[in-house]
């Protein structure tokens, strides 16, 4: 099953920008479809890999924070050639 999800990580710490670098590094490195803008990071793919990837990555920068939010989206399908038609 594919999934497309949509991550938005907001560390509640001065020093924030390195822990976000440090994900966004991490889920790039993967073998999955990552699109970046600058509110969000989205991740395309199947759903036991992209979820695999999600859980092992926000252990992770959880532990390099003191405190944060990670807000996420999944929908249920490869949404990565979303056009608008209107």
């Amino acid at each position: 099953m594919k999934i497309s999800v949509e991550l938005t990580l907001t560390p509640l710490q001065d020093d924030f920008e390195p822990a976000i670098i440090h994900f966004i590094k991490k889920l790039r490195s993967s073998n999955l479809k990552i699109l970046e803008n600058p509110l969000s990071t989205q991740i395309y793919g199947d759903y036991d890999e992209v979820m695999q990837l999600l859980t092992t990555e926000i252990k992770e920068v959880f532990e390099l924070i003191e405190g944060g939010l990670l807000y996420m989206k999944i929908v249920k399908s490869d949404r990565r050639d979303y056009e608008p038609h209107f």
